[in-house]
């Protein structure tokens, strides 16, 4: 009998042991594993496709970086832990693909080429033209390809509203008067179109009036190069300006802002200049968008 009894004792200790054991491992994975959609492994070889899997809660369990900075954008970095880095989306890192071993692959078909057997040999390939309509139209496909269109629907909804809030409380002096959008590197200064990525939430979102000469650049490019003594022919009442991180780019804004041309810029005089930085506001995508009206409702309605 006591042997019987030691015996069970044993045997339930150890089970016992090997439930904590179970219950650590699963915990543990929990905390640092990315979510899946229906238990797939999500590959996304776009940074516009990832933010976009954020927007309707999937983290992806692999993702190309920014060219620009190496690695994950700065505005969703701390949403993609766990993620593994697959490269650029130009240059992808196809051995840390296959190490993935993912269930889906979704490409950005400007740079995922003609041949896409090379991801076809790993698993099922989805392709998102992002030249193809907006930002909505491509997070509402993700949200039917991943039984997420609920969330889609949701999330645009919700941005909408929140559009309509921050347009309600912007000042008189820039709801009333004309706004536009410009970039400034080491080489060159450009003004933005009406195109995506800041048009839309310029233009459309927050309805803001082009300043002159804006609408009637090509809407097909993003940009426009142009020389400093060309903006005050635009005699907008709001400008906003995109400073790129570098110290040669900050140092050339700092020299045309001493500049006549630039003090005497009518946004200038009025004190309606916004320095905004590159991400979220070029991120054209849900979550980049968003980020950005959360920025733009602070930013503007001091």
């Amino acid at each position: 009998m006591k042997k019987i009894t030691l015996f069970c004792l044993c045997m339930c200790l150890t089970l016992l042991l090997a439930a904590c054991g179970s219950k650590e491992s699963t915990d543990s994975a929990g905390e640092s594993a990315p979510s899946q959609e229906n238990g797939q492994k999500i590959a996304s070889l776009s940074i516009h496709v990832t933010n976009n899997l954020l927007a309707l809660g999937i983290q992806p369990a692999g993702s190309v970086v920014g060219g620009k900075v190496g690695d994950f954008l700065p505005h969703v970095a701390d949403q993609l832990k766990g993620t593994e880095k697959l490269g650029e989306a130009k240059d992808v890192n196809m051995e840390a693909l296959l190490a993935l071993e993912p269930d889906l692959i979704i490409v950005d078909k400007e740079f995922a080429g003609q041949d896409l057997s090379k991801y076809e040999d790993i698993a099922p390939v989805e392709v998102i033209d992002l030249d193809q309509g907006t930002w909505r139209d491509h997070l509402t496909q993700l949200g039917k390809l991943l039984n997420r269109e609920k969330e889609a629907s949701t999330f645009i909804q919700e941005y909408d509203q929140k559009a309509q809030q921050v347009k309600a409380e912007l000042p008189d002096t820039i709801q009333s008067g004309t706004a536009m959008a410009i970039r400034i590197n080491a080489k060159e200064l450009r003004v933005f179109t009406t195109a995506r990525p800041l048009g839309p939430i310029l233009f459309v979102d927050l309805g803001l009036t082009p300043a002159k000469g804006i609408e009637e650049l090509d809407s097909n490019e993003p940009y426009e190069v142009i020389s400093q003594e060309v903006l005050p022919d635009f005699d907008a009442d709001t400008i906003f300006v995109v400073v790129d991180a570098e110290d040669d780019a900050q140092q050339s804004f700092k020299e045309i802002q001493k500049s006549a041309i630039w003090q005497g810029l009518k946004a200038v005089k009025q004190g309606q200049v916004f320095v905004i930085k590159e991400q979220p506001w070029l991120d054209y995508s849900a979550v980049g968008n968003k980020m950005a009206l959360d920025e733009a409702q602070s930013l503007l309605s001091k």
